[in-house]
């Protein structure tokens, strides 16, 4: 096992540089995460992907805050700067913090102590876990813009609120799996149920068939359409509940008639995300921070190398030092295909 979680740091180093990369340059990522076992304790993975790359991260919490630190990738920093101020709007008490921190010109801290010091001289409670979570994940938000990572990424995920960040985009898979689990008594709220998924995947092909053709013209058709679909009143409550529910996330689930090269599910997530599950059922999870470090490098590193159409074996024979096919950096690749 030494062997194995050793000595990784070229490969530790090339899976950050692959992962910066990817949020840099992709038009957009796909998110999923999945339980994991870790120190004898329950962890969370994170998958974080776009068309030629692959990230995972296992760690302790799957909050919106340890979601914008994997965004943010190797740097620690904290940063209030517009972007910062535009997280904060639509919280509570957003006006009150955003008129004793704002400044001139944008703060950096470089890691969370000064960061906090800061907050405690401008009269915040640093001792009120809720303020200082909502102004952590806003100044996480700032040192991401302030890096240049994310930008307009679309980001794809199955709706879990922790990566319900930036421009993000809701898979149509998972919205439709919620009509599945209905479990109409009456024929006729079955029958109502029928109906409504028919139309919804009739209006799904109609998507994918208008991403190959993207047409302006026609954007306008299918919001008229997705209005008329999901304003429709069955008489089954919980149904038309449900319906309503997705109309307020028209936009979300819209976001491909502004980005017609985002895919309309999170599938590739899934993919990804099935040979850890795979690895998870076979082999348990870790125990040293080693062994949780090398296996998700790994993982994420042979994915890459998948989706980049390379071998896996010739990718670690170069890296190794063995002779044989040269293998570039990956981010080049990355950076070269996006």
């Amino acid at each position: 096992m030494r062997l194995l979680a050793k000595g990784l740091d070229g490969f530790v180093a090339e899976d950050m540089s692959v992962l910066h990369t990817g949020m840099v340059s992709a038009p957009y990522v796909t998110v999923d995460d999945t339980g994991a076992r870790h120190a004898h304790d329950n962890f969370y993975t994170t998958q974080i992907g776009g068309e030629h790359f692959t990230a995972f991260r296992t760690t302790a919490s799957k909050s919106r805050l340890n979601f914008l630190s994997l965004l943010r990738g190797s740097y620690h920093d904290y940063v209030l700067n517009d972007a910062a101020f535009d997280y904060l709007q639509g919280h509570p008490s957003s006006v009150d913090m955003t008129a004793r921190l704002r400044a001139p010109e944008p703060m950096r801290f470089c890691n969370q102590v000064p960061f906090l010091e800061y907050l405690a001289g401008q009269g915040v409670d640093i001792f009120d876990k809720a303020a200082v979570r909502i102004l952590g994940e806003a100044a996480t938000w700032g040192s991401i813009h302030h890096h240049g990572l994310v930008g307009d990424t679309v980001i794809i995920s199955d709706d879990a609120g922790q990566v319900r960040v930036g421009n993000h985009a809701l898979c149509w898979v998972h919205a439709e799996r919620l009509l599945q689990k209905l479990m109409p008594v009456k024929p006729k709220h079955a029958k109502s149920v029928a109906l409504v998924r028919d139309l919804i995947w009739r209006f799904y092909k109609a998507l994918k068939a208008w991403k190959q053709k993207p047409s302006p013209q026609a954007a306008n058709g299918f919001r008229q359409r997705f209005d008329r679909i999901f304003s429709l009143h069955t008489g089954y409550a919980e149904l038309d509940a449900l319906l309503a529910r997705l109309h307020r996330r028209k936009h979300e689930l819209l976001r491909v008639l502004d980005w017609p090269t985002i895919p309309l599910h999170t599938n590739a997530s899934e993919n990804d995300l099935r040979s850890f599950v795979t690895k998870r059922k076979i082999s348990g999870g870790t125990v040293s921070r080693d062994g949780r470090v090398a296996r998700d490098t790994m993982l994420g590193l042979m994915k890459t190398c998948q989706k980049l159409r390379l071998s896996f074996y010739h990718y670690l024979g170069h890296r190794l030092g063995i002779s044989g096919k040269v293998i570039p950096p990956l981010a080049n690749l990355i950076a070269a295909k996006s």
